[in-house]
């Protein structure tokens, strides 16, 4: 914890907010970066951890992906079929932004023949920066390109059986389609940056890419899992034992973030998969409602509602009615 203090004690005082949403004002050096990386609790086994850090540039076998391509088929992150995918969305500019900067898409493929094919969908959300009309941009680049390479190299794939030998794995599709959207963020908005959490569903697995800090949540009856993580200043306070949850909640710095698209060449991309239990849901989100809306209340609308567009409005009020300080989006699966 001294060591982190040392190291970054004057860069937290020296950062600023980016206009609406705050990136840090200026790179930090890459020794500095690294050791952080060191500090980092959550430091992730090589096949799971990101492919690189900010100002830091990666080896050639770290752009080409930590593992090798595998020779997989589609099947291998096939679950079983789940029944029905039924989702809600909705973005709200709220109560005292005059623009909207979040930017949000869903598509649902459900199939009934002899081909069995999985359930298929894809729900992204992306939470733009850098001022009133640079976010705008940068979030509808990141959505519009994250989904056109999801449609292309998965969804169509799978319509046209295809047995998928030379592909690489699903999550690494997402990582490709992610530092894309990076890279076109930023030749066509220099000046802006985005948050993007973007889900693909494919039989009852959700595979997860993630960067920033908009959220995705698994919603159970047992409670509230938030499985994405916030890369956001506070956050690695929080996790370094500098800062607590509740501290970070009122800190002045705490939209401030350390990673986001459009900020370097190359961005880490976390991703996960995780398996959906019937009767689960699975809420994508913006800070414009987890910044307002307790866990309590998530899991009290989520659960109790099963229409999930009725679940989504009802949530964009509660975040309302709390202050609306924010850009509210919001899209909300339920897997029956």
């Amino acid at each position: 914890m001294k060591l982190f203090q040392r190291l970054f004690g004057k860069f937290l005082e020296e950062t600023v907010e980016s206009k609406e949403k705050g990136i840090a004002s200026n790179p930090l050096p890459e020794n500095k970066i690294a050791e952080l990386d060191e500090l980092d609790p959550l430091h992730l086994d090589p096949t799971t951890r990101p492919l690189s850090s900010p100002g830091i540039t990666p080896s050639a076998a770290a752009l080409a992906g930590v593992e090798a391509t595998r020779q997989l088929s589609l099947d291998t992150y096939i679950g079983r079929k789940t029944e029905r995918i039924s989702f809600g969305q909705i973005s709200d500019v709220g109560l005292v932004r005059s623009n909207n900067q979040d930017a949000a898409i869903s598509f649902v493929a459900t199939s009934h023949s002899v081909d069995e094919r999985p359930n298929f969908g894809f729900f992204i959300v992306a939470d733009g920066m850098g001022g009133h009309i640079e976010g705008e941009k940068a979030s509808a680049v990141t959505t519009r390109v994250v989904a056109s390479l999801i449609m292309n190299e998965v969804y169509l794939p799978m319509l046209a059986r295809s047995n998928g030998l030379d592909r690489p794995p699903l999550n690494e599709i997402l990582v490709n389609a992610v530092q894309k959207a990076n890279k076109e963020v930023l030749a066509q908005v220099p000046e802006g940056g985005t948050t993007v959490t973007a889900v693909v569903i494919v039989g009852d697995l959700a595979h997860v890419a993630h960067v920033g800090d908009s959220r995705a949540y698994l919603i159970t009856g047992e409670g509230v899992e938030q499985i994405t993580r916030d890369h956001s200043l506070v956050q690695r306070l929080i996790e370094l034992g500098q800062l607590t949850p509740e501290e970070a909640a009122t800190h002045t710095q705490k939209n401030v973030l350390y990673r986001a698209l459009g900020q370097a060449e190359i961005v880490e991309v976390d991703t996960l998969t995780r398996r959906l239990q019937a009767n689960s849901r699975l809420l994508v989100c913006s800070d414009g409602l987890w910044g307002l809306v307790t866990e309590p209340d998530l899991l009290d609308i989520c659960m109790k509602n099963a229409d999930p567009q009725q679940a989504c409005e009802k949530l964009v009020a509660l975040a309302n009615a709390e202050g609306g300080i924010d850009n509210i989006t919001v899209i909300l699966l339920n897997i029956n």
